[in-house]
């Protein structure tokens, strides 16, 4: 980590997250220390995950997930074995599962133990907080599990009694994150507030009920194609029960550039990094649409007029090409949109053309009105935004195309999400790099080398029940 108080936010009690390293020895009382309470506070504890969640789901380093290349939207100027998925040199798979379990899951779970025991006056507060807690961790495991596909779950996260845990069939795992949401957003009082902590919404339990229900949605329209009676039940269920439903409901963190500093600031501009530019996958279309965002995405050195995207999977002059938009997406303050307003109304899209009760609203209204709440997210007026549906209507005979690529384009910064709409809808269709070490375009990250170190056994067999341990291996909702 480049700063320790990024680790743990304020106070000064060091605490171990190092709660699911299969092969850690029984180091806990190492952190026992006479002069100090044993404990930070749960508030803290929560604060320190979403940080820490939201910058590695967001990160554009090569060291991590690679989401932004998986999706092909940004391209390399130095290196090229990012761009053609080399996903051992750097070890992305090791370090993306130890940042979402030790750093992002296990401050939340040890919040989760610690609750009952603070002085907390109101009982109706401490259900909220308990919910904030379980609805911020469901979040994590829903990356986990469409990084990798089946995982650590049940057994995970017990490192003191449970030192080799199984791994859980992902959609076993899909149908308890509902269960999950459907108790926590039971437990929330929304005339009492939460956490004070809480880096995104500030307690107000109104819009972590609107999180919840989105995040069901989302896992609702994954199951689209597997289980299609689940899916349809659970999505209206989330509907009902209130999405987010204006652009200032979206899980957004709004860093603030000292303590909490945006990965993307750290890693391009404070490491005076030109390693990355906008692909010429992503630019083609956009320039062959006239696509009002290019002002907004990305901004051109002198030498060029018009937007030009770097070659994907190749070494690109950075001065010959466009370049990700500064102001927008690079300051030390900049925000992560993790799950945001427009990606909800795409869902609610899909929802709709797939015959679901959305509440209200035809798919291409919904289309029309995601597109917009891009567009007006993005700084684009909603002229323009009118202007480009019309030349860019619903198609209804191929709306997997119509969907999956302006998904794709408005989750431009939120590449996890761009990731879930181009494998679940095959649209915008991705084609291999000419150097590709996988064979092919990433589906999933393979496990962590070191499971296969200390936990060979239970790893081994995950790789087997999802049909082999390749980053070419489809999740087992990905089956078209």
């Amino acid at each position: 980590m480049k700063n320790f108080k990024k680790i743990l936010y304020t106070g000064g009690v060091i605490v171990s997250l190092l709660m699911l390293d299969s092969c850690q020895s029984d180091i806990t009382s190492l952190n026992d220390d006479p002069k100090h309470p044993s404990t930070v506070p749960s508030g803290n504890m929560l604060a320190t995950s979403m940080y820490q969640g939201f910058y590695y789901m967001y990160t554009g380093s090569v060291n991590f997930n690679n989401y932004r290349f998986f999706t092909q939207q940004w391209t390399e100027t130095i290196y090229t074995q990012e761009t053609n998925y080399n996903l051992v040199t750097r070890n992305q798979p090791r370090n993306h599962f130890r940042r979402m379990y030790v750093y992002t899951l296990a401050p939340l779970e040890q919040a989760k133990k610690d609750l009952p025991f603070e002085i907390n006056a109101d009982p109706e507060v401490v259900d909220n907080k308990w919910a904030t807690l379980e609805i911020a961790s469901i979040f994590a495991w829903e990356n986990i599990v469409d990084t990798f596909g089946n995982v650590p779950y049940k057994e995970a996260l017990q490192a003191e009694t449970i030192k080799s845990p199984k791994y859980d069939d992902a959609k076993t795992i899909y149908l308890d994150l509902i269960s999950r949401l459907d108790i926590a957003i039971a437990r929330i009082h929304s005339t009492k507030e939460g956490y004070p902590e809480d880096l995104v919404y500030k307690g107000n339990m109104t819009k972590w009920i609107k999180l919840a229900n989105s995040i069901k949605l989302r896992l609702a329209i994954n199951l689209a194609d597997v289980d299609p009676a689940t899916s349809k039940t659970v999505a209206e269920s989330a509907i009902s029960g209130g999405v987010l439903a204006t652009a200032d409901d979206s899980y957004i963190l709004i860093f603030d550039g000292n303590t909490f500093t945006n990965p993307l600031f750290d890693d391009l501009v404070a490491a005076g990094r030109n390693d990355f530019i906008p692909s010429d996958v992503l630019i083609n279309p956009m320039n062959a649409k006239s696509d009002p965002r290019r002002a907004a995405y990305f901004e051109n050195p002198p030498s060029l007029t018009s937007y030009v995207g770097g070659v994907y999977g190749t070494k690109n002059s950075f001065a010959s090409y466009s370049h990700i938009n500064e102001n927008n997406f690079l300051k030390g303050n900049s925000k992560a949109n993790l799950l945001s307003y427009t990606e909800v109304l795409f869902l609610k899209a899909e929802a709709a053309q797939r015959g679901y009760n959305v509440g209200g609203g035809t798919a291409a209204g919904l289309y029309a009105d995601a597109i917009t709440a891009s567009m007006l997210e993005n700084g684009i007026s909603a002229t323009d935004a009118a202007t480009y549906i019309t030349a860019n209507p619903y198609n209804s005979g191929n709306w997997k195309q119509s969907i999956g690529y302006e998904g794709w384009i408005a989750m431009w910064n939120n590449p996890f999400a761009a990731w879930n709409f181009t494998r679940r809808l095959d649209n915008p269709v991705l084609t291999a790099p000419p150097s590709s070490y996988i064979g092919g375009i990433p589906y999933r990250m393979p496990y962590s080398d070191q499971e296969y170190v200390t936990n060979n056994a239970n790893v081994s067999s995950a790789a087997s029940a999802i049909g082999g341990d390749k980053a070419t291996t489809k999740l087992f909702w990905d089956i078209n």
